[in-house]
């Protein structure tokens, strides 16, 4: 069985309260240069390298942390732009 690793931030604003961050599954499109829609199925973002130099490509699809979908505090979705 393959271990995986789950790539969770924990985020603590202003105020007293901390939350998790999580990426889940790749939105990528990888048809988009001849006009398709085509997702690669990559369900969680595993950070690729243990000391952290490629923390922020997945290990199993390749793409950049901000490919994939954001969530807080397990079900609301942030967008990543602030």
């Amino acid at each position: 069985m393959k271990k995986t690793q789950v790539v969770v931030r924990r985020i603590s604003s202003g105020s007293s309260t901390i939350r998790n961050i999580r990426y889940v599954e790749c939105q990528r499109n990888h048809a988009a240069n001849i006009g398709g829609y085509a997702v690669d199925g990559c369900r969680e973002f595993m950070a690729t390298g243990d000391d952290g130099t490629a923390a922020l490509t997945c290990a199993a699809c390749g793409c950049h942390r901000n490919f994939h979908r954001r969530e807080v505090d397990g079900g609301e979705v942030v967008s990543e732009s602030s």
